[in-house]
């Protein structure tokens, strides 16, 4: 049995979230909320957001014991890329990229 979430364009750049995720990656759930907790940046309450959503979803959905869930698969993907232009140097244009991503975290229950 496996519990998931999704959070899909989300504001915050994949390459904040992916160190963050490799942190929290194959821990146990208290474990990993914890470590999030204390981890400073955005990506980490981002994260730590869906997985606690995850875990509800273990409990509600699936009647998962929350001790013995553990994280499976946490990932941070590229989502879409809002373009903005800025006034440049010699009347020229530069272009702003604002990246997205989609964070996904997979929670399973160890035997």
């Amino acid at each position: 049995m496996e519990a998931k979430a999704v959070a899909k364009y989300v504001r915050v750049s994949p390459i904040k979230l992916k160190p963050v995720a490799d942190l929290v990656r194959g821990k146990n759930l208290n474990e990993a909320l914890t470590i999030l907790k204390f981890t400073p940046g955005k990506g980490s309450q981002v994260i730590e957001k869906v997985m606690a959503s995850a875990a509800a979803n273990a409990e509600n959905n699936f009647d998962m014991n929350p001790d013995n869930l553990y994280v499976a698969e946490v990932y941070a993907h590229q989502g879409p890329t809002m373009k903005r232009w800025r006034a440049g140097a010699q009347g020229r244009a530069s272009m702003i990229l604002k990246r997205s991503s989609h964070i996904g975290v997979t929670l399973k229950e160890r035997d």
